[in-house]
């Protein structure tokens, strides 16, 4: 479902505007770390990563174990990426002979 909904937005997204998505790991912790004064022994079952995504006022999360999604997740983002700008050369010339 959560792929589903990243297609929805990198198509509405095609000709203007653009989506932020963002990847860490995720340990199971809905609350804060305690104190120092206070431990807690608390040990994660399973690696999982939290992806979020967003776009304008839409915003998407879900929670994957690390091997679950994350081939449907690449294979989409590379299918979604032929947009990106490429860097302008001329602004890097520009430094160094300022530098020299």
């Amino acid at each position: 479902m959560f792929l589903t909904e990243l297609t929805r937005l990198f198509q509405k997204c095609r000709t203007s505007g653009s989506v932020v998505i963002t990847l860490k790991k995720y340990d199971g912790r809905t609350k804060p770390l305690p104190r120092k004064g206070h431990p807690e022994n608390f040990e994660p079952a399973d690696n999982k990563c939290l992806i979020r995504a967003s776009e304008g006022k839409k915003k998407i999360s879900t929670v994957v174990s690390a091997d679950g999604l994350m081939k449907a997740y690449s294979n989409l983002l590379r299918a979604h990426m032929d947009g990106l700008k490429k860097k302008d050369k001329k602004s890097k010339s520009k430094k160094t002979k300022a530098m020299q």
